[in-house]
């Protein structure tokens, strides 16, 4: 819907068919063209002058979600005003608090709000009143840590918290039913912190909002390309702001990197947490009032804080956590401390479920330590992959293990490809120990221990056979005096199996 369809409609005569039909068209072709400013005046005229036309773009709007009819109503009402201002309606005007407020113990008493309603450990909890408080110098920062309110199962609270952080945050802006086309409009137009639940069944169903969210981590790159108006101009939208994502079990590993996690738990018998919907309006309005007037007292030093990285954490993580430890660090107090105690304790458990091309190269490494083995053939790698009841790979191709061309696009991740290998006189592809060293030592923690993916097991003289009748010359290894194994004399030669020949020996 643009303007030029829309101003035939302010008349108070009653608009053509042909002229309806066509604006609901549009309509389904835009949605998001109802967050501009001057369709938003178009559509108030359009609300008071013709009944009968508004009721229509009630029904386009409800049928394609572009926006709820409750937000919609507010954003048409006579008394709503345009741009970045904001709805009245939407952001209520916050008073500011008279006089300077200690930091610290505006964190305590954020703290002490989330605990009366949510049931989680004290670093989520602490996360979630820096996250709070964080909404409040957007302005002046220059990353935007996603607040990732996530559980094992239902009833855990997760709405609750939304609830919470929709309570404390600066201009919240609950979206949990939103097209994309209006989700980067109403970024652009009123730099809200988003507050969205159920997010994975709407990434399920709008999979290109990923890249809008993923957008908004950092200043300098919040801004999405979109095609707009009657002859499809591409334009620029930024969308930079603070999100709040609510959902079950694990979002996308590009969201869940640009994230502090804050996980909740399922209440005991006994726990009692005070339900929302009975929370203290006057208490929640008090809160807002101080960080309000703490972030306009505290601005200049939030800008500047520079805090120290914390020691354990990847670069990402540190990212995610440098605006709530400059937030802490200007509240003072034991706050500093906190802060990264809460990021060690959260970021720590993450590592705990590691990327699924970490956990194939651990995988491949248990399989290179269980084979005893330099080289293993591509199939006896596959093998070893599957007989890991633990991993997925016995199932990774629908049901069935593995296929060499799916092991070796994701190796080819990591810059290593299937070589030629010798087994006995045969020369299959497969992957020497030597390729994945590097791989290894970047994406494996040095320090944990390998689990064997497949026990040692005796030999019964099946799989490997004799010496004497690998060929039908003497044995190869008759010519000289065996061995010990210790990887090196025999580099690259492998039994049938994958095993090398220093194996089999010591196996009789």
């Amino acid at each position: 819907m643009t303007a030029s369809i829309l101003s035939p409609l302010v008349p108070e005569a009653t608009p053509a068919p042909d002229l309806i039909a066509d604006a609901l068209a549009k309509l389904k072709q835009d949605p998001g063209a109802l967050f501009e400013a001057e369709v938003l005046g178009l559509l108030r005229q359009v609300r008071k002058i013709n009944p009968a036309y508004w009721a229509r773009i009630r029904y386009a709007a409800k049928e394609i979600k572009s926006v709820s009819l409750v937000d919609l109503d507010k954003l048409t009402q006579d008394n709503a005003i345009d741009g970045s201002e904001g709805d009245p309606e939407i952001f209520p005007e916050v008073t500011l608090w008279p006089d300077p407020v200690n930091g610290a113990d505006l964190l305590e008493d954020l703290t002490a709000i989330i605990r009366r309603h949510v049931i989680a450990d004290p670093a989520t909890i602490h996360a979630a009143a820096l996250w709070a408080t964080f909404t409040w110098f957007i302005d002046v920062l220059n990353v935007a840590p996603i607040a990732n309110i996530t559980a094992p199962e239902k009833r855990c609270g997760k709405t609750v918290l939304l609830g919470v952080l929709a309570r404390l945050a600066c201009r919240p802006l609950p979206a949990s039913n939103i097209a994309p086309a209006a989700l980067f409009r109403a970024l652009q137009l009123w730099q809200p912190t988003l507050l969205m639940d159920e997010v994975d069944a709407f990434l399920a169903a709008h999979e290109e909002a990923r890249g809008i969210l993923n957008a908004g981590f950092t200043r300098d790159a919040a801004y999405v390309i979109r095609c707009v108006g009657d002859d499809h101009t591409p334009t620029r939208f930024n969308v930079w702001g603070a999100k709040a994502l609510c959902g079950i079990g694990k979002i996308a590993d590009t969201l869940a990197d640009r994230s502090i996690p804050l996980r909740l738990r399922r209440k005991l018998t006994g726990e009692r947490t005070v339900k929302i919907r009975h929370a203290d309006a006057g208490a929640f309005t008090e809160l807002v009032s101080k960080l309000a007037r703490f972030a306009i007292d505290n601005r200049e030093a939030v800008r500047t804080a520079r805090p120290h990285e914390v020691e354990g954490l990847n670069d990402r993580a540190n990212d995610c956590w440098e605006p709530l430890l400059a937030v802490a660090e200007v509240a003072g107090g034991d706050w500093p401390r906190i802060a990264r105690s809460a990021a060690v304790s959260l970021h720590g458990l993450e590592e705990d479920a590691p990327s699924t091309g970490a956990e194939l190269l651990a995988s491949i490494r248990d399989a290179f330590d269980g084979k005893r083995a330099n080289s293993l053939a591509t199939a006896t790698l596959l093998e070893a992959l599957a007989e890991n009841e633990e991993a997925p790979w016995a199932v990774w191709n629908r049901g069935k293990p593995m296929s060499a061309h799916q092991l070796a696009k994701r190796l080819s991740e990591f810059g290593i490809k299937p070589t030629t290998i010798r087994i006995g006189l045969q020369t299959p592809k497969g992957y020497k120990r030597e390729q994945f060293e590097e791989a290894f030592e970047r994406y494996l923690p040095a320090d944990s221990p390998t689990t064997t993916a497949t026990a040692p097991q005796s030999s019964d003289y099946t799989a490997n056979g004799t010496f004497d009748h690998a060929t039908s010359a003497p044995a190869v290894a008759d010519e000289k005096s065996l061995q010990s194994n210790n990887h090196k004399a025999c580099c690259g030669v492998a039994d049938q199996k994958g095993g090398s020949i220093e194996d089999c020996v010591e196996s009789f």
